[in-house]
């Protein structure tokens, strides 16, 4: 891949092959070359488990204690007083049968997190197929199949994420904004750090966590610790 002289420029500020603790790898990540935009730091988390057995996948949710520092767009499939209950918690949009047909019909997908409660998702399930390649599907698991619709609103407009392992046993998910500065990204940080080492599959074996990385959006990765963060 041909990269850019802002991101060769980058490479150039930092040992690569190197690993820093945490804050000086977020001291490297804020000082190098901006973009245009405020961009998304990713953490990217290698583990040491076999995706492709049930007791061994890492999955879950955690709450930013800063967000992401995006406008989430939450849609709530829910009827009667929990559709009501949706708009009073600030529900972007709430609906049912036309939702449903919005999404099958025109390929609308205008929203970031989908909710829904129980007695919806017969309903819901003809929309498997599109939302579920695309982590949208409402999930018992995940906090978004729920009869508690303001809790599951507020949280996804405070920063709720999934995090989740991949074929490949890396975990992606965004902490924040470089604009959030050293402080707030840490806090963002140690917590989904400390989410995944609680999801630790009893089934797996020898080390857990293998690498840590931090990245901007356009930027190179910075590697973090990750025995010290283990220990």
């Amino acid at each position: 891949m041909k990269r850019g002289k802002r991101y060769k420029e980058a490479l150039s500020l930092y040992d690569k092959t190197a690993s820093y603790d945490l804050e000086e790898a977020l001291d490297i990540l804020l000082k190098l070359p901006k973009a245009k935009f405020d961009e998304t730091v990713e953490l990217s988390v290698k583990l040491g488990v076999d995706p492709r057995h049930a007791d061994q996948q890492v999955r879950g949710t955690v709450v930013l204690p800063h967000g992401t520092g995006k406008n989430v767009r939450v849609l709530v499939f829910a009827k009667g007083d929990k559709a009501e209950e949706a708009q009073r918690a600030g529900a972007d949009y709430v609906g049912a049968e036309e939702l449903v047909a919005k999404i099958q019909n025109e390929g609308w997908l205008d929203f970031d997190v989908a909710i829904a409660t129980p007695d919806m998702m017969g309903l819901v399930g003809r929309l498997g197929r599109i939302l579920g390649p695309r982590g949208l599907m409402p999930n018992p698991k995940t906090g978004t199949v729920t009869m508690d619709i303001e809790r599951a609103v507020n949280d996804s407009k405070a920063g709720k994420i999934e995090y989740r392992v991949d074929k490949s046993g890396i975990i992606h998910v965004p902490i924040g904004k470089v604009s959030f500065g050293k402080e707030k990204l840490a806090d963002n940080f140690r917590v989904v750090m400390e989410a995944i080492l609680r999801a630790k599959p009893s089934s797996a074996k020898g080390t857990y966590v293998r690498s840590v990385v931090l990245a901007t959006t356009m930027g190179p990765g910075v590697k973090v610790n990750a025995a010290r963060l283990a220990a």
